[in-house]
């Protein structure tokens, strides 16, 4: 197997720091507003940082400039509830991001209990009955729990996979086969990236996690990169299209479905995007 090491200075991922990571966060979204974005006029000079001065974050906010410079040096605050709100609006956060900083503050209930690494019976069998529709049960980390066989046939036989390399997010990264059968594939592993880093938040004390993520970082460049972007998005459902080594071109539409007693778990339903495809998939399930 071969890989790519990362040359970036983000090679290492800690458990999650949660006040120097909502520092960060910040930054970044302040970075990337415009004073028009958010009502404010146009500044006549050019500035070398890019983004709102953090007296504009402030006054949008209702806060001290003296608070949000803390903030932004990581100088221990843990802003409650209601400043969380005020800043979410203030730098015009996505739902996924308010989430996101949400979680960075600790003010959204936990799960306790361990991430499952086996599938519940009662999921395991519902994603066998529906075939023919591809479909598999991940966690929260993108472990694959189960899949049934129209998912094998479509992407790869996890079943032939040591447990360690049943994870999407390594098979796309890290697996021959499965690194090229995106014709997207950056819009692939970006959306995969965003989803990983709104759950690291979510779970801050799952080394497993932890440990994903820096083996990414570490020996994948391109994983790399876009973590450092920190993009947070969790995409519940889109389309992909791939290059099928025996069938050809597919393009599928997914939808993402949560149990509710299994609330950290994820159930993937492929469908055909077109006729072509459904004939393709037909194929697949035939052989």
């Amino acid at each position: 197997m071969t890989t790519r090491t990362a040359t970036t200075s983000t090679a290492t991922t800690r458990t999650v720091d949660a006040t120097q990571e909502l520092a960060a966060f910040l930054r970044t979204r302040r970075e990337r507003l415009d004073p028009h974005d958010v009502g404010l006029p146009s500044r006549r000079k050019a500035r070398r940082t890019p983004g709102l001065r953090r007296e504009e974050v402030a006054e949008l906010a209702g806060l001290s400039i003296d608070y949000i410079v803390r903030l932004e040096q990581a100088r221990g605050l843990r802003p409650s509830a209601d400043v969380v709100e005020a800043l979410s609006r203030a730098l015009r956060l996505a739902p996924d991001e308010r989430a996101y900083l949400f979680d960075l503050a600790r003010h959204r209930p936990r799960n306790a209990d361990e991430p499952a690494t086996t599938a519940a019976p009662p999921l395991a069998r519902l994603v066998a009955d529906l075939s023919p529709l591809p479909a598999m049960l991940m966690n929260h980390r993108y472990d694959i729990l189960a899949w049934n066989g129209e998912m094998a046939r479509l992407l790869l036989d996890f079943g032939t996979l040591p447990p360690s390399q049943r994870n999407a997010m390594w098979l796309c990264l890290m697996h021959p086969a499965m690194r090229e059968l995106y014709v997207d594939r950056e819009r692939v592993v970006r959306e995969g990236v965003a989803h990983l880093r709104a759950a690291w938040a979510a779970h801050p004390e799952d080394q497993a996690l932890t440990d994903r993520i820096a083996e990414f970082t570490t020996h994948d460049a391109e994983f790399a990169r876009l973590w450092a972007e920190r993009e947070v998005n969790v995409n519940g459902r889109g389309h992909k299209l791939m290059r099928h080594p025996e069938v050809g071109p597919i393009a599928v539409h997914f939808e993402t479905l949560t149990p509710l007693q299994d609330p950290d778990q994820l159930l993937v339903i492929h469908r055909a995007a077109d006729e072509e495809s459904q004939s393709a998939l037909d194929q697949l399930s035939a052989g």
